[in-house]
C-alpha cells in the first residue's frame, strides 16, 4: 500500500483520489452479501466526469454528515482512549499500483478504524443490532483490502449515549469476491478511458 500524507477534504486529498474507486463507494462495485452490485455503471461514469473535468463530483453535505465531521476528533480521541492505543491520521491510502484507495479515519500499527457519528436514532439502532451495519461491510472490508490489514474496527459515537466498538475481522471469501469484481470494474473504466481519448473528449494522462 502507499500513504499520500495529505489533510482529508483538502486540494491535495481531493487530487490523490480523483477518478478512483475509493472504499466509501466500494458497496457500488460489490453488495454487502459478496454480490456484483447494479450500481457499478454508475459509478464508472462519475469517475470518467471527475477526470474529463478534472473536478471531484459534487454532493451535497447533510446535517448529520456536518455534525459527524464535527464529532469525528472527538471520537477518535475516545477510541484511542478505550484501546489505549495510538490512532494515526492519514489523507488517502491507496494500493500500490494505485488504482483504488481508501480515506481511514484512522489508522494503528496493524489496524484501522471507520468512524461514524449518526443521528440519535440511527445511533440506537446500531446499539441494538450489535454487528456491523450492512451498508458499511463494502467500505470496511474494502478498507482491509487496500491496506492489507488482519481488522478494522468500527465505531459509532454519539456523546450522550454509549458508544459501539466492533472488531472487523478480515473476511478472505469477501475479499476475493471483491477483488473479483474490482477486477472487472478497473477493466471496463480503462477500456471506457481509452475511447474517450480515441474521440477527444479526455486527454491522455502524462
Amino acid at each position: 500500500m502507499r500513504i499520500i500524507d495529505c489533510e482529508q477534504g483538502s486540494p491535495e486529498w481531493f487530487a490523490a483520489r480523483l477518478g478512483k474507486p475509493t472504499a466509501s463507494e466500494f458497496d457500488k462495485i460489490i453488495t454487502a452479501g459478496g454480490k456484483a452490485s447494479t450500481q457499478a455503471d454508475g459509478l464508472m461514469h462519475k469517475l470518467l466526469a471527475e477526470l474529463i473535468t478534472g473536478k471531484p463530483a459534487v454532493f451535497t453535505e447533510s446535517d448529520w454528515m456536518k455534525r459527524g465531521k464535527e464529532f469525528e476528533a472527538e471520537a477518535r480521541d475516545f477510541l484511542a482512549f478505550q484501546t489505549d492505543t495510538e490512532i494515526r491520521q492519514v489523507g488517502f491510502v491507496t494500493t500500490d499500483c494505485g488504482s483504488f484507495g481508501c480515506s481511514p479515519d484512522g489508522m494503528y500499527a496493524e489496524g484501522g478504524c471507520e468512524l461514524k457519528c449518526p443521528s440519535p436514532a440511527v445511533h440506537v439502532s446500531y446499539l441494538l443490532a450489535g454487528r456491523l451495519p450492512s451498508e458499511y461491510v463494502p467500505q470496511v472490508q474494502g478498507s482491509m483490502l487496500v491496506t492489507g490489514a488482519p481488522w478494522w474496527d468500527f465505531v459509532s459515537y454519539h456523546p450522550d449515549m454509549p458508544p459501539l466498538i466492533l472488531r472487523v475481522e478480515r473476511d478472505e471469501a469477501y475479499h476475493e469476491a471483491l477483488a473479483e469484481y474490482m477486477g472487472k470494474f478497473l477493466l471496463k473504466l480503462n477500456k471506457a478511458k481509452a475511447e474517450l481519448i480515441e474521440r477527444g473528449h479526455l486527454k491522455e494522462a502524462a
